[in-house]
C-alpha cells in the first residue's frame, strides 16, 4: 500500500506529491513546482531518510520550480520528459508571465518518453506518454496500488489548458481516453492542480469529458 502526500505550493496553487510505500523510509517526489523548503521540511518530518528520485510530469515552471533545490538537497535524480528537457535546462527561457521566479534550472539526470516501468522506491512505476498540455507531457502510474500521477492532463471536473505552446485538444483528449481505456474505474487520480479524484468520478461528471462519452 502506497502513501501519497500532497502540498499545493506555489500562487499558481499546484500540487506536489511525497509518495512511499507506507512507513517506508525511502520516498519520490512528483512535480516540486515551489516552496523547496517546505517539501524538504515535509520530507524529514515524514521520517524520510531518502528520497530516491524525483519525477516530472511536464516542465511548465509551476511543476519545476523547486526541482534544482530539492535535487541538490537530497541528492536525488531528475526524471524528466525526453521532448522537453531542454526546458527544464533554462526555465526562465520559458516563464511566460512577468513576476514569477527566478527559478534555478537544472539538467535532467534521466529522461522519459512512455513505455518505461522504474523500479523506485520499492514502487514499479510505468511511465505513460500524455501529451496535449504540453508536447512531452507523461503521466506515472502505480498500477499495483491503482493510482495515476496525471500533471495537468486530468483534474478534478477539468482538464488541462490547451493554449500554452504545444497544447493541442484532440490530443490532450486522446490521452485522457487511453487513461480510462487501461485503468480500472476506481483509479486514483492525483492532479497537478485541483482535488484527488477517480477516473469513474471524472468519467461521469467531468463535463469536459463528454466528448468521450459520445464517442462511446
Amino acid at each position: 500500500m502506497i502513501d501519497v502526500r500532497m502540498f499545493t505550493v506555489g500562487p499558481v496553487q499546484e500540487n506536489c506529491f511525497i509518495v512511499r510505500q507506507k512507513d517506508s523510509g525511502t520516498a519520490l517526489i512528483v512535480d516540486p513546482g515551489e516552496e523547496a523548503d517546505r517539501l524538504l521540511r515535509a520530507v524529514d518530518d515524514l521520517g524520510i531518510e531518502k528520497v530516491e528520485a524525483i519525477l516530472v510530469t511536464h516542465t511548465h515552471f509551476d511543476h519545476v520550480g523547486a526541482v534544482e533545490p530539492i535535487a541538490l538537497a537530497t541528492g536525488a535524480p531528475v526524471y524528466c520528459p525526453e521532448l522537453e528537457r531542454e526546458v527544464l535546462a533554462n526555465i526562465m527561457d520559458y516563464v511566460p508571465w512577468p513576476g514569477f521566479g527566478p527559478f534555478e534550472s537544472y539538467e535532467a539526470d534521466h529522461t522519459v518518453a512512455g513505455g518505461e516501468t522504474l523500479e523506485l522506491a520499492g514502487m514499479k512505476v510505468e511511465v505513460l506518454f500524455t501529451p496535449g498540455h504540453s508536447p512531452g507531457h507523461v503521466t506515472y502510474a502505480i498500477r499495483d496500488d491503482r493510482a495515476l500521477f496525471s500533471g495537468d492532463v486530468l483534474f478534478q471536473g477539468s482538464v488541462g489548458r490547451v493554449d500554452l505552446p504545444g497544447g493541442d485538444w484532440p490530443t490532450l483528449l486522446s490521452s485522457i481516453q487511453s487513461l480510462v481505456d487501461e485503468f480500472e474505474p476506481e483509479t486514483v487520480v492525483y492532479p497537478g492542480h485541483m482535488g484527488i479524484t477517480t477516473l469513474e468520478r471524472e468519467r461521469a461528471t467531468n463535463p469536459f469529458l463528454r466528448e468521450l462519452a459520445t464517442n462511446r
